[in-house]
């Protein structure tokens, strides 16, 4: 793999206009050469993408296709019980090998030529290799060994796969470090289950939906749901750690053990007395993690997110999809001993979350507005100085941008502007 030549595909004339990241030019939300470079050097750069679950996948032979930016991939395992990932490009002709969301298959068949692959990616078989009756073929000095699929770097952490193209990409522990791997640990103690799939297009570009799960304090603003049921509110306890690069982050809020309210009055738009749940049971929370946190919100650069709001636990991938579209895939997951009442209770707060989620609508929206605003100027700016300009956590307050401003670090950092 080598990083460079890779990444010296495309070049632009951008710079960032200043020295800190509290404003952004709105260009970086529009420019389709920015896209471009992004794909090269942060998701086939030295990151780890999360490209699925191990329970998705617990058979030899079980596969799942899903993307790293824009390329696609295939994640399997194979007769060994190795997990392996490849892109989805036919060395041959460059078509996709599978194109089934998931499935079992002894081996890797190309249905356009028939190009035949091993469940690590190695180039098995090629139809009509010795030709007609004498006639055509390969080459004789063709050599198997040296075309077979792409092959990207694994390592799995607590039951999540993650890949990266870049020999350079540190080991996953490192990456994040011991305080955030501390909150996955914290998530997902025991063996998952899937529960579910959602999927929603989002009309932006996909950093603004990163920004979206980096800013905390918008929580309790925007979301109507989350100030009036008690699930977020600014006077909770919680905070924002960050990785010590800042790239990575996690918010979370903690409800005081003593009361259910925990707030009184705040005087802001998201706050409706009025509204109440005929059924109420979805608000139950169960301690089962062995802390008061109602809401954790984590992010691993670039595009994944690990989240628990009350028993709902998920994984989001977020797919790149041009630079005004992204696809946002939430895995809705539970544990492998979960009893029904613990799954039926996970399934009831899932409504939160989703494309039609009583919190997730909301922020469906949002990054729509900014992409639609940032094409009148791309030489504006935003202006994020929530918390000061700094990229540090914060104890007790989730009312800063220093996440957002740590997003930006290694976006700047990988993109060498």
């Amino acid at each position: 793999m080598d990083d460079g030549s890779v990444a010296a595909r495309h070049e632009t004339d951008f710079r960032w206009p200043h020295s800190d990241t509290s404003q952004t030019p709105y260009r970086v939300y529009t420019d389709e050469t920015l896209y471009a470079l992004e794909q090269q050097r942060i998701f086939q750069g030295p990151v780890w993408n999360f490209i699925g679950l191990e329970c998705e996948i617990p058979n030899p032979g079980d596969f799942k296709t899903t993307f790293a930016g824009d390329a696609p991939l295939i994640v399997v395992r194979d007769r060994d019980g190795n997990i392996n990932a490849m892109v989805n490009r036919c060395a041959h002709k460059g078509s996709l090998v599978c194109f089934k969301p998931r499935g079992n298959v002894q081996e890797l068949t190309c249905v356009y030529h028939n190009w035949v692959y091993d469940l690590a990616g190695n180039l098995t078989g090629v139809a009509f290799r010795r030709g007609v009756n004498g006639k055509g073929g390969l080459d004789p000095e063709f050599d198997l060994k040296k075309n077979g699929l792409q092959r990207l770097r694994v390592e799995t952490y607590r039951g999540l796969i993650f890949g990266t193209f870049s020999d350079r990409t540190p080991p996953f522990r490192d990456y994040i470090g011991p305080e955030l791997c501390a909150n996955i640990d914290r998530v997902f103690p025991k063996k998952l289950k899937v529960l579910g799939y959602h999927s929603q297009v989002l009309p932006n570009n996909w950093k603004l939906y990163v920004e979206n799960n980096k800013d905390a304090y918008h929580a309790s603003l925007l979301h109507v749901f989350h100030n009036t049921f008690g699930v977020v509110r600014p006077t909770m306890g919680g905070g924002i750690k960050l990785s010590d690069n800042g790239w990575h982050h996690l918010s979370y809020t903690v409800r005081n053990k003593d009361s259910d309210d925990v707030v009184g009055k705040e005087q802001v738009r998201s706050l409706k007395d009025q509204y109440k749940l005929q059924d109420v049971r979805m608000m139950e929370h169960k301690l089962e993690l062995g802390d008061y946190t109602t809401n954790a919100i984590q992010t691993i650069f670039p595009t994944t997110v690990v989240q628990q709001i009350l028993n709902a636990l998920a994984m989001r991938q977020l797919v790149p999809k041009g630079v005004d579209k992204s696809e946002l895939i939430w895995t809705i997951l539970g544990f492998e001993d979960d009893d029904v009442d613990m799954q039926e209770l996970r399934l009831k707060v899932n409504n939160l979350v989703g494309p039609a989620g009583l919190i997730s609508m909301e922020d469906g929206c949002v990054g729509g507005w900014v992409q639609t605003a940032a094409k009148a100027d791309p030489t504006a700016q935003t202006v994020m100085p929530m918390g000061g300009r700094n990229i540090e956590p914060t104890e007790g307050s989730r009312v800063t941008e220093a996440a957002v401003r740590g997003f930006w670090k290694g976006w700047r950092e990988l993109m060498g502007v």
